[in-house]
């Protein structure tokens, strides 16, 4: 027998890709779910996980409590394959820093595994107001999803902490630190719109998954007599 050839070099690995999206989710609805697709399948994440916000900083308290919220983005996504529900900032007491969500995740998937912190184009671009957002280089990706033809922020403060990056094997290669902005289906629908809709007893029907619908029934939840946070 002759000599065995050597192996090629494997490439370089940093673990699964894995996506963050957090929000009240109060309801969830499609305008989450829809983004949340395009951007685990064009991306190709091994995980979304749908992070429901505990204590926001930057809005009033939301309307459904906690557990609603919680079983709601379970009933949502349940089936989805690679969509899971995290609930580490309803068991963290206080505000719900993303960074400290990052930093806990972090702690969790280890230095290596690529990280991806999605959120749209009005938050991407207050970022810089953000608790220790300076931080978030260090931690993860940021994915900007966005509308098709939406003007894309040339001077964000973000952009002077991490360059932008338009390669998938880019976000594969490096745990953290880049920015991608990724067009997706955006639909024009809000939690506030759907609030006020089942508060005047109009139907959300077609606005969010009918189990999500079913639950809000079934609980009675977004009532005449409910106020959303001002």
């Amino acid at each position: 027998m002759g000599p065995r050839d050597d192996p090629p070099p494997a490439r370089e690995q940093h673990g699964p890709v894995i996506g963050v999206l957090g929000g009240t989710f109060d309801p969830i609805h499609f305008g989450h779910l829809r983004p949340a697709l395009d951007v685990h399948e064009r991306l190709g994440l091994r995980d979304l996980r749908f992070i429901p916000c505990n204590v926001p900083p930057h809005r009033g308290a939301p309307v459904a409590a906690a557990e609603h919220r919680l079983a709601m983005v379970e009933r949502a996504i349940a089936g989805v394959p690679g969509f899971r529900v995290d609930s580490r900032e309803l068991n963290r007491p206080g505000p719900s820093y993303t960074v400290d969500t990052l930093r806990s995740l972090r702690g969790e998937i280890g230095p290596d595994a690529p990280l991806l912190l999605i959120m749209g184009l009005d938050a991407f671009a207050g970022l810089d107001t953000w608790h220790r957002w300076r931080e978030i280089p260090a931690l993860a990706h940021v994915v900007v999803a966005h509308r098709p033809g939406s003007s894309i922020p040339e001077h964000a403060a973000y952009l002077e902490l991490a360059p932008v990056t338009e390669s998938r094997p880019a976000l594969e290669e490096r745990a953290s630190g880049l920015v991608v902005f990724q067009s997706v289906t955006q639909l024009d629908i809000s939690a506030t719109d759907i609030r006020e809709r089942l508060r005047a007893g109009r139907s959300p029907r077609f606005l969010l998954p009918d189990s999500v619908r079913h639950y809000i029934t079934e609980h009675d939840l977004y009532q005449p007599d409910t106020e959303d946070p001002k």
